[in-house]
């Protein structure tokens, strides 16, 4: 890690007005969650076909069976908030943070005490309502799903709402489309920022992979930190190819 970067990208975001943070798996695999792409992805042993928005409606059992196993593989260790979590909850407190947009559906930054937090991709601790649109935690939907596989009563599946809807993870299934007000705040806390932090991203999942260019294009100051390469290394002001939980500590110290 290049201390003299720290250095100075801690002294651009303690004089910005606005400072935003983009968070991609990156964050997550250090609380032991597994990241979905890359060579021990998610998608290698799963495929992504079986989550499309397609499959929920020609068959929500079948769905809600591979989703339990999912669930599973990615929560199955009970994650907690590490480091680069906590660095940012710092950030946040000392007033040099104003909000974290993040790719993340683990609700790890929420549980780590960030406030403001933009979930581009939903939060997989609820479940909707296909119908009414009404949202519930997830694990009493999740639990009679695993009962209804375990036992193999098809007849419980999918999980409910009372209306009679059919229940999902609140979260974007592939097929689907952001939501408009969630990507408008996100693009809007990009034009707006004078430092733009990419935290451990790939940047190669659209539209959010965008954010970090609506940035640039406005003025920001960009940092990324990823161990992998990505689309945005050469425009960035500051690359740090180490781990989130190394740097993020490291500029919260400083500031």
């Amino acid at each position: 890690m290049d201390e003299d970067a720290v250095d100075a990208l801690a002294d651009a975001i303690r004089i910005a007005d606005t400072a935003v943070a983009l968070s991609g798996a990156g964050v997550s695999t250090a609380s032991g969650i597994p990241s979905f792409r890359g060579a021990d992805g998610i998608w290698n042993e799963w495929d992504p076909a079986a989550f499309h928005r397609r499959r929920l409606d020609a068959d929500p059992a079948g769905f809600w069976r591979d989703r339990v196993d999912l669930r599973a593989a990615l929560t199955g260790g009970d994650p907690e908030p590490n480091d680069a979590h906590a660095a940012l909850v710092t950030m946040e407190a000392g007033g040099h943070l104003d909000a974290v947009l993040t790719q993340n559906v683990d609700g790890l930054h929420t549980a780590a005490g960030s406030d403001r937090v933009v979930e581009l991709h939903g939060a997989n601790r609820r479940v909707r309502c296909d119908d009414c649109g009404a949202t519930e935690p997830a694990e009493p939907a999740f639990e009679r799903a695993r009962s209804a596989v375990a036992t193999g009563d098809d007849a419980s599946l999918p999980p409910r709402c009372d209306c009679g809807g059919v229940y999902r993870p609140d979260v974007v299934l592939f097929g689907e489309s952001l939501a408009d007000t969630v990507l408008e705040t996100a693009q809007r806390l990009a034009r707006e920022s004078d430092v733009f932090l990419a935290v451990g991203s790939s940047l190669s999942v659209r539209p959010a992979a965008l954010l970090p260019r609506i940035a640039l294009d406005s003025g920001a100051t960009l940092a990324v930190v990823n161990f992998e390469e990505t689309p945005q290394d050469d425009a960035a002001d500051y690359l740090f190819r180490s781990d989130v939980t190394t740097v993020l500590p490291a500029l919260a110290d400083r500031l």
